[in-house]
């Protein structure tokens, strides 16, 4: 079985942590984000996976051929000389997912959840059709465009784009299956597999739609990152425990990597993530918050609904909150206040951010 995975372009969205590395391999809770990914198509038989890119490929490459040979599994990239929307990488990928008849996954980067692959194995051979999308439910559908389906069968009527008046509170989740016989559908140039492929399946009663149960979260922005790191420590705590940290002064859940460094009368949590290296002085205080590699938080610094970058060092009783993100090899100095702070890799930081900005 095969995977192609809709890498994209430069993840601007999450900048700065972007500009230094290529957004499938930010740490998302430790692991880089498409690892989960990987990780969960390879426990169902995935054995080729195809990431479609078109930036920073061979930083990328390099970093996934050894992960690729510690699951036994191939990985391979697809690369675009020019955008090819969401459709346009199935075309481009069309020899790869060709090789033999059997039906494949497709999903987007970005989306974390608990990846039901085996169940979604399962439905799409029940239903014995073109294609399978993974929907999951939301509180405010007019924000989204959602999908409308036959609750009996799953089969898909229609897709309404922010509806006024309620139609469904299921949105598409980012994660599909196929059978081969998508490809005929699709041409080599830019196209949007949402608004341009699926319409036309489901006016042929081809694609259906399975619901995703458990959490779910696009984590491709700071906001829902945080978000969605919150609802996977949660999950965690429900179905792997002892994967949480736990020791005086650690508040709800809490995730440390073993290398890392935690100084005494620390107050940490709840939901936070601590990476590999980082070391974290006495007197600290992390909430709702992800520290990534190598970073140094100083003695009696807060820090509160942000992402610190790798290897960036935080002074002494620095105060850090709302949003705020910090690129890498960034330095701030002793008792600085960054509000809602956007700060690019390299930089010193010697006077406070009292209103949301970005420093370039």
């Amino acid at each position: 079985m095969k995977a192609l995975i809709l890498v994209g372009g430069y993840g601007t969205r999450l900048r700065p942590l972007t500009l230094t590395v290529p957004k499938p391999l930010v740490e998302f809770c430790n692991k880089p984000i498409v690892f989960h990914q990987i990780e969960a198509l390879a426990t169902v038989g995935v054995q080729h996976v195809i990431l479609a890119v078109s930036y920073l490929a061979d930083q990328l490459e390099k970093e996934i051929r050894m992960f690729a040979h510690d699951l036994g599994i191939e990985i391979s990239m697809s690369v675009e000389e020019e955008p090819l929307g969401t459709a346009g990488p199935l075309a481009l990928a069309k020899e790869k997912l060709m090789t033999d008849d059997k039906p494949f996954f497709v999903l987007n980067s970005d989306v974390i959840c608990n990846f039901p692959f085996k169940q979604m194995i399962k439905f799409h051979s029940s239903h014995g059709k073109e294609g399978t999308i993974m929907v999951t439910k939301v509180e405010e559908p007019s924000k989204y465009g959602v999908v409308v389906y036959d609750d009996n069968d799953g089969r898909i009527e229609s897709f309404v784009e922010k509806p006024t008046e309620y139609v469904s509170n299921k949105i598409n989740a980012g994660m599909y299956m196929f059978n081969t016989s998508i490809l005929n559908r699709i041409q080599l140039k830019p196209t949007s597999i949402e608004k341009e492929v699926f319409p036309l399946m489901a006016a042929d009663s081809c694609l259906y739609a399975m619901d995703l149960e458990g959490f779910w979260m696009d984590v491709g922005q700071p906001k829902d990152y945080l978000t969605g790191m919150c609802l996977y420590l949660n999950s965690l705590r429900h179905h792997s425990p002892n994967t949480l940290h736990q020791s005086p002064g650690v508040i709800g859940n809490v995730l440390i990597d073993p290398t890392a460094k935690i100084g005494a009368n620390c107050r940490i949590g709840p939901n936070v993530s601590v990476g590999p290296g980082a070391v974290i002085d006495d007197g600290v205080c992390l909430k709702r918050c992800t520290i990534l590699g190598g970073a140094h938080i100083k003695c009696h610094s807060w820090i509160h609904n942000s992402i610190v970058g790798w290897k960036c060092t935080v002074g002494q009783w620095v105060r850090m909150e709302n949003m705020s993100v910090i690129g890498e090899n960034v330095v701030i100095k002793d008792e600085i206040y960054i509000n809602g702070g956007k700060i690019l890799p390299h930089k010193v930081i010697d006077k406070s951010i009292n209103k949301p900005d970005v420093v370039m």
